[in-house]
Formats: structure tokens, C-alpha cells, sequence
């Protein structure tokens, strides 16, 4: 990759970039028969190491620390259509914390319904999820891939954005009102927010900064995405989820480095003593 190209150009002034056929037929194909094999699971309950822990309501079915559900979820740790950008963008490139972690990572499931609120923005400053470029590069806490299995169009339920905003310094008036209460509405009308559309198999990668929501699904059928967030290497999970050792032991070197970058340091683990000792 060059220094600089269209893209870095493009998600710096914009805060986003869709990949389009990120992923292939056969991958994709994998990922919606893993959907399909989903138990119906209530709010709360486990399938295997992951969890229904949806936002109750308004997003629909989320399925957490869904890369412990199947080898496809696996392949998506380090894809090759993201994996080089996000190391760019959120890696903490050239120092000594660089590296890449996955703060939280869902599969989720919109039918009727669906809509949320925009939220986020780079008027709040949170360091978990700031977007940021200093002395030459980039420098962002929580870049995020959000992979659609199925076409998403209008009516579909798609995503919401506010382009440019993970740079605004100012709240977008619609935040005026409180959160609560905007979730209990029917829907919203964001001036100067777009809709995404996507063909399956695309991937829409934004910083979290970015403000960002969900339109209401009108249509029948399912919208069908999984959603990966990544940061830098001393972030943690979201919601604390723990990934089983039979997963880790299973992954290639590279994919679990970015589960888990950071080794334990318990009793009988050597790790980091070869190099005190050279010291």
C-alpha cells in the first residue's frame, strides 16, 4: 500500500468506505447457513459461547461473541479485504503498542422494525471510540466492520450515517433530545444523513466516531449482517465476553493474536522472561 491513497483520502474526510464484494460466494454462502442454524434463543440465553444480547428491541436479534459459533466467523477475524486498513487505521502503527483487537463482535438480525437512534458523533470526545490523525497517521480507537449477508435497500432496515461527523465539534441538533426518548419513536429524520445500500457480500467500514443509527425495517424477510469492532491492541471486550480455549487453540497465530494480543501472565507462563533476561 502506498503512503496515502483514494481510500485513506476518502474514510479520512468521510469517516467511512464501503468495500464492495468484500467477501466471496463461498464465504458468504458459509456465513448465511451458520444464520440459519441459530436456535431461537430468548433475551439472555447462551448458544454454545455466545449470547443473545440484543438492544431489546430496537435493532433486533444480536447474537454476541458470534466467533465462537463457526469456522466462517473465524475467517472474518483477518480477512484480507480489511485486515491491512484496519491495522492502519486502529493498529497504533509504528509504536510499541501496535497491534489489533476485537472490542466486540455480533451477528444481528433485523425483520420488523428495527429502527435506532443516531448516536456517536466526534463532538463527545470518547476516547474508546475517537477518531483521530496525528503526525502523519491515523490514529483511531475503534474502527468497525459491519458485513452485509444480504442485499440491504430501501425499506431494508440499512444503516444510518452522518457523513464527516467523526470530526464535528458540534452536536447534530437531533441529539438534543435524550436517547430514551428518541428510541421511542418510530423513526427520525437526520438532516444531512445518508442511508447505505448494499449488495451481500459488502462490507461497510467506519470509525465509530462517525454518527451513525439504524432505519426502520419496512420490507419482509430478514436483514442479515456481522458486525466486528476493532481497536488497538490494550483495549477489552465490550461486554467481558472470555474466548474459550478450544477456539484459541484452534486459530491460526495471526487470528489469535488479535483475540487475544496480550498473553496471560499466570503461574508457570514464561512469557516476556527471555527478554528481561536479556536486558
Amino acid at each position: 500500500m502506498s503512503e496515502y491513497d483514494l481510500n485513506d483520502f476518502l474514510f479520512d474526510l468521510r469517516g467511512y468506505l464501503i468495500l464492495e464484494n468484500a467477501i466471496d460466494a463461498s464465504l458468504l454462502a458459509g456465513l448465511n447457513a451458520e444464520f440459519d442454524k441459530f436456535p431461537d434463543l430468548q433475551f439472555g440465553e447462551w448458544h454454545g459461547n455466545a449470547q443473545r444480547l440484543d438492544n431489546n428491541g430496537h435493532a433486533g436479534l444480536e447474537l454476541q461473541n458470534i466467533v465462537e459459533v463457526g469456522k466462517p466467523f473465524e475467517t472474518l477475524i483477518d480477512h484480507p479485504s480489511w485486515i491491512d486498513r484496519l491495522h492502519r487505521y486502529c493498529g497504533e502503527e509504528g509504536t510499541w503498542v501496535e497491534g489489533l483487537y476485537i472490542d466486540e463482535c455480533f451477528a444481528s438480525i433485523r425483520r420488523n422494525g428495527g429502527y435506532f437512534p443516531m448516536h456517536s458523533g466526534g463532538q463527545d470526545g470518547v476516547i474508546r471510540n475517537q477518531y483521530g490523525f496525528h503526525n502523519g497517521r491515523f490514529r483511531c480507537a475503534q474502527v468497525n466492520i459491519l458485513l452485509a449477508l444480504t442485499d440491504i435497500g430501501p425499506g431494508d432496515g440499512g444503516t444510518r450515517i452522518l457523513p464527516g461527523s467523526h470530526k464535528s465539534n458540534i452536536a447534530h441538533p437531533v441529539f438534543s433530545k435524550p436517547f430514551e426518548e428518541r428510541a421511542k419513536a418510530d423513526d427520525e429524520v437526520v438532516e444531512g444523513s445518508i442511508e447505505v445500500n448494499m449488495k451481500a457480500g459488502d462490507a461497510l467500514m467506519f470509525v465509530d466516531a462517525l454518527s451513525h443509527g439504524a432505519t426502520k425495517r419496512t420490507n419482509a424477510g430478514d436483514r442479515r449482517v456481522v458486525i466486528y469492532r476493532y481497536g488497538p491492541m490494550w483495549g477489552n471486550t465490550r461486554y467481558g465476553y472470555q474466548y474459550s480455549p478450544e477456539l484459541l487453540a484452534r486459530l491460526t497465530p495471526a487470528q489469535r493474536k488479535i483475540l487475544q494480543p496480550i498473553t496471560p501472565r499466570v503461574p508457570g507462563n514464561a512469557r516476556g522472561l527471555d527478554r528481561h533476561a536479556a536486558e
